[in-house]
């Protein structure tokens, strides 16, 4: 099972690196056209109505006050409960919100078998009889284990029924769209075939996982049980490296874009990324726009006509 331990540690390296690049490419962009669209969640007491801190006379002199809690709930509800896909896609919402959810429930799931390795070292044993807090993590893992496989198993089939029937949807799916969410279900009965027959109560992934933190050997463990190791870390490294993870581009379109209501006031750090970007180059041309002006030549030529 070395071999195997070696593709998890991989995996875990690979999928950090990508969501810190990701990260890092979103952060470090140039500044963000805003929505200005309303309302913003921590607007606080205009949220309800839509209403923002410009209604105020002289709004600039003024200090602003934000509910973190009101944006904290938005962020939740969209999170958890995909908010905005339920009230603008129902027909998606019903095998998205199960996908998602599952997927939730399966990161769970890995961070309890981590936790229960971790007790199983430390000399407390997780099993269905012995100890309370061992029998509370036992329990946990199995239903979030096999809740979390089996949603987000029949989500993604969801999912992949809706692509390949919806013909208004048809046309914006890439062979990738496709390979993705086959991908996803073949993990989950890989999964699931693994658990049931070789490890119902997970104590040979709980196992595993303890290895991974001790740099020790196990025992093989059968084909089922490395097929499942095998199949978890390619789709642990592969997702960071494709469009699934767009929950870090969501982050940034949420708070640097769609809720963003930050004022550029002189000498903001607003006001010098805004500037920063005038003095890039166009790299395209038009018409009423010529490749190699600066975009503070054309702003500045368009206020001149």
């Amino acid at each position: 099972m070395v071999w195997v331990q070696l593709i998890s540690y991989l995996s875990i390296v690979v999928a950090a690196a990508a969501v810190i690049a990701k990260i890092l490419k979103y952060a470090t962009a140039p500044e963000h056209f805003r929505w200005e669209l309303y309302p913003v969640p921590h607007e606080k007491g205009r949220s309800e109505y839509g209403g923002s801190y410009l209604e105020e006379l002289d709004w600039w002199s003024k200090p602003r006050h934000s509910d973190i809690f009101n944006e904290l709930k938005e962020m939740m509800l969209e999170i958890f409960f995909l908010k905005g896909v339920f009230h603008n896609n129902k027909r998606v919402w019903t095998s998205s919100f199960p996908f998602h959810f599952g997927l939730y429930l399966c990161i769970g799931w890995l961070v309890l078998l981590l936790l229960g390795g971790i007790l199983n070292l430390s000399g407390v044993a997780v099993s269905g009889t012995t100890g309370v807090i061992g029998v509370i993590i036992f329990y946990l893992t199995s239903v979030f284990g096999y809740a979390g496989l089996i949603l987000a198993g029949l989500g993604a089939f969801g999912l992949l029924i809706w692509r390949l029937a919806d013909r208004n949807q048809r046309p914006y799916n890439s062979p990738a769209e496709y390979f993705n969410l086959i991908l996803i279900d073949l993990v989950v009965i890989v999964a699931l075939i693994a658990q049931l027959l070789d490890d119902p109560g997970f104590s040979i992934m709980r196992g595993y996982t303890a290895s991974l933190i001790t740099f020790s050997q196990i025992p093989a463990s059968g084909f089922w049980i490395a097929a499942e190791i095998i199949l978890i870390s390619f789709l642990t490294m592969y997702i960071p490296l494709t469009r699934m993870s767009h929950f870090v581009a969501k982050y940034f379109l949420y708070h640097a874009v769609r809720w963003n209501d930050e004022p550029n006031m002189r000498g903001s750090m607003i006001e010098k990324k805004l500037l920063l970007s005038l003095r890039k180059k166009v790299g395209w041309s038009a018409p009423h726009i010529q490749t190699g002006k600066s975009w503070g030549e054309v702003v500045q030529e368009t206020e001149n006509e």
